[in-house]
């Protein structure tokens, strides 16, 4: 079956290039104008993944994304929103921050390669479809459920991006062992083409702030070689 895309996009010549790009990759695909039908259409008939312009006529991608993680108070969201890759003239570094920070994916400026927006949009979809697995991952008082795709710490859920949970499960499933950053960016982004590494970086902070926002603190760096997630000294198996 066909993975199945929701095309964000104001622009018509832009919106409908992409739209037919994608058919012929292979996607079925659906295209809206404005943030609200955004938000309908993920809400009432969730895709695969969202193509999402940050320039939109009503409010802007990020907030987009921060209503469907049910990130601002009141906002209608999904349980577990699809990932989303950013679309957008706005290449500045803080943009980027915004953007990932919000809970995208991924970050494609414009103008764009098609193809390489292509591989991209397939390597979110593998790192996001998940492997079957009845066994939740349990570290200390941080538990993940890989099936319902659910997180908690203390007994209090954490909400993460598609991209934040995969990260995490893969730190989870190697408990003590250190992972450099390709390592990482291999097992998570699974890039078909050079991927920047200090994406991996970036992630890692956001999961810091979500996940160890307490003691005792699960998430290490080492320096000059990569990360690792540890068990408490006194944290029993």
């Amino acid at each position: 079956m066909a993975e199945r895309l929701l095309v964000v996009e104001d622009d018509t010549t832009l919106r409908e290039l992409l739209s037919a790009s994608l058919r012929l990759a292979g996607f079925e695909v659906r295209a809206v104008t404005t943030g609200a039908e955004a938000m309908e259409a993920v809400l009432h008939d969730p895709p695969d993944l969202v193509v999402l312009d940050v320039m939109l006529p009503d409010f802007d991608g990020f907030e987009v994304v921060r209503r469907l993680s049910g990130a601002r108070s009141g906002a209608p969201a999904p349980a577990g929103p699809p990932p989303v890759l950013f679309l957008t003239a706005r290449d500045a570094a803080e943009d980027r921050i915004s953007g990932l920070s919000a809970g995208g994916d991924d970050y494609v400026t414009k103008p764009f390669n098609l193809e390489e927006l292509i591989l991209r949009i397939r390597a979110i979809l593998r790192r996001t479809a998940g492997r079957p697995s009845d066994a939740h991952l349990v570290v200390a008082d941080l538990v993940l459920d890989p099936e319902g795709h659910h997180v908690t710490r203390g007994g209090v859920p954490v909400l993460l991006s598609p991209t934040e949970f995969s990260l995490l499960r893969v730190l989870m499933e190697h408990v003590g062992q250190v992972l450099t950053r390709r390592q990482l960016l291999d097992a998570v982004w699974h890039y078909d083409f050079g991927g920047d590494d200090s994406i991996v970086a970036s992630y890692i902070s956001y999961l810091r702030r979500k996940v160890d926002t307490g003691e005792p603190k699960l998430i290490h760096t080492v320096r000059g070689t990569g990360y690792v997630l540890r068990r408490p000294a006194r944290c029993t198996p």
